[in-house]
């Protein structure tokens, strides 16, 4: 997902919330104060409150952990896979030009509102995105609907690219007909992402969605829509929202599916790592996100306790500016792969909970490529590399890490570097170390290309598809890597023009082959699998790859 995810609480907000969930919490642990009752109410612990509930405004794992639930898209995720799905379509087709789309849609279905479901409903939502106006092109605002589609009718951002969509036409009630300017593979996974989920037409007028302005440079509804309104077909329904302390969700009674057991999920932001898994110990919470690899033993140690995996699905990599001599010859680019001892690292920070990432994207996801060149660590390798590109040792580099943050991808930042620089020391090279907050100075400086040589970053995935982490990386050029390849643009941009599976299977092995083996702009390391943290009468949980969990197949049983 985008770089970076959510918003940093004050502990204060934090210890707050949890503090005025104190009966909530406790009475679900405790089957709601009814001795062998089953409980009924979810207690969750995620890291920050959600940005907005109108989910296409949202580009955060917080916000979206909270929407999933309110809001269905007309596709979704295969549960615990990134393989796609039936939602509120129940097919679909594309004609011989790739770029018409026809959606069979679910007959049946109502918004929260009482409002129906249906192909005008659809067609309102596409063209609500197409015809943003003003504050709404502002990137923040609406990140991945310009990622994902372009821009929009009218482009008032000078940056802006030509619209994917062209138009949504409604042929009777339950088919949508989607019409795109140009071929295009990503957009039906695309369409999982929980931003293009379907909202009611009638909500979104009613309580000013598309009112907004940009108040000291950052994105402000100004409607009611997107903190007390979000209205959707998902299996729970709003409750309330009291910023620092709790989101409320009440099981949707007229759900057109199968019912959740659960009555009530109560979301509470827990910025501190430490303090969510003490909430998770004293039962003041049922079940928590972000549990860092150094805590699932203390987890998995407690006999009321246990944890649960996320499918791997992100990387973790060392970046190299080829903008930056030496790191313009491939030699040296080499000589560095060669030089970071990954195993090293993965053994010692991700507590069996990752393994040795070979190329840009992850084992599970079509167009990887077994058989591209692997560098193992090698030092003699590496100073034999350096001295063929002429050059004395040893090299002087300039490597940067993030404090002030811990990834899923990159649970210790300055633990990981220091052994990095450690194995590079020992090839050839010599590290000056650079380290800068990650808000606000590294992300942006790791993105415009100014965190020197080498720099270490990752990326965690929206949806099951290939342009989603090659295409973000490499189809355009990225300052943070430092080279401009047009064989490689091209070679991605034919990736993304494709609608044939197994063409884009064959394009993206190659192109994965391409950038290990002729390119090198960094060097991936791990892959990991994130963990979560549950009360062991927490049933029927499936952890997504993307980190959007459905809560409603959850229920409360015996240990």
């Amino acid at each position: 997902m985008k770089i970076p995810k959510g918003r940093t609480l004050i502990m204060l907000g934090a210890l707050v919330g949890m503090l005025s969930l104190a009966g909530a919490g406790s009475a679900a642990f405790r089957g709601e104060g009814s001795g062998k009752a089953t409980p009924t109410t979810l207690v969750y612990a995620g890291a920050s409150d959600p940005t907005f509930l109108d989910p296409m405004l949202d580009s955060d794992g917080e916000s979206f952990r909270v929407t999933k639930q309110i809001f269905e898209g007309l596709v979704d995720l295969k549960p615990g896979s990134t393989a796609v799905g039936p939602k509120l379509a129940t097919s679909w087709s594309f004609d011989k030009s790739g770029k018409v789309w026809t959606f069979n849609l679910r007959h049946g279905v109502k918004f929260h509102d009482g409002t129906a479901f249906n192909a005008k409903a659809v067609c309102f939502n596409f063209n609500r995105w197409y015809n943003f106006t003003g504050a709404f092109q502002n990137a923040g605002a609406t990140f991945y609907y310009q990622a994902i589609f372009g821009g929009f009718a009218h482009n008032e951002v000078a940056s802006l690219s030509s619209p994917l969509f062209k138009s949504c036409k409604a042929k009777g009630s339950y088919k949508a007909v989607i019409t795109l300017t140009r071929k295009n593979g990503p957009f039906l996974p695309a369409l999982s992402i929980p931003s293009f989920a379907i909202q009611s037409p009638a909500a979104l007028k009613k309580y000013g969605a598309n009112q907004a302005t940009i108040n000291n440079g950052a994105f402000a509804p100004t409607g009611s829509y997107a903190f007390q309104h979000p209205t959707g077909t998902g299996p729970f329904t709003f409750g309330s929202w009291t910023v620092k302390q709790k989101v409320v969700l009440n099981r949707n009674t007229k759900y057109w599916g199968k019912k959740s057991k659960l009555k009530q999920i109560v979301v509470v932001p827990i910025a501190d790592n430490s303090a969510r898994v003490q909430a998770l110990q004293t039962g003041e919470v049922n079940a928590m996100d972000l549990l860092q690899p150094q805590d699932v033993a203390t987890v998995n140690n407690n006999s009321n306790l246990t944890t649960k995996s996320r499918p791997a699905f992100n990387v973790a990599y060392v970046g190299i500016n080829q903008a930056k001599p030496p790191m313009d010859k491939l030699l040296v680019r080499q000589a560095v792969a060669y030089g970071l001892n990954r195993q090293a690292v993965v053994n010692t920070f991700y507590a069996g909970r990752a393994q040795v990432a070979n190329e840009f994207m992850p084992p599970s996801l079509f167009g990887y490529a077994k058989d591209v060149v692997k560098y193992d660590y090698n030092p003699a390798k590496a100073k034999q590399l350096l001295q063929q590109a002429g050059l004395s040792l040893p090299v002087t580099v300039d490597f940067y890490y993030p404090t002030g943050v811990s990834r899923p991808y990159m649970p210790d930042p300055q633990g990981i570097f220091q052994v990095f620089a450690a194995s590079l020391d020992n090839s050839g090279f010599k590290v000056v170390p650079h380290s800068e907050p990650w808000r606000p100075d590294y992300v942006a400086d790791v993105n415009a290309g100014t965190a020197g040589h080498l720099n270490m970053i990752g990326w965690t995935g929206d949806y099951g598809d290939p342009d989603n982490f090659l295409g973000v990386f490499f189809k355009a050029k990225n300052p943070q890597f430092g080279f401009d390849n047009p064989a490689l643009t091209a070679l991605l941009n034919k990736g993304a023009s494709e609608v044939n599976f197994n063409k884009r299977v064959a394009i993206y092995q190659q192109a994965n082959k391409t950038v290990m083996k002729d390119i090198l702009p960094g060097i991936p390391y791990a892959h990991t699998r994130p963990a979560l943290g549950f009360q062991k009468t927490v049933k029927g949980y499936i952890a997504s790859p993307t980190g959007s969990d459905p809560f409603a197949p959850v229920f409360f049983g015996g240990v």
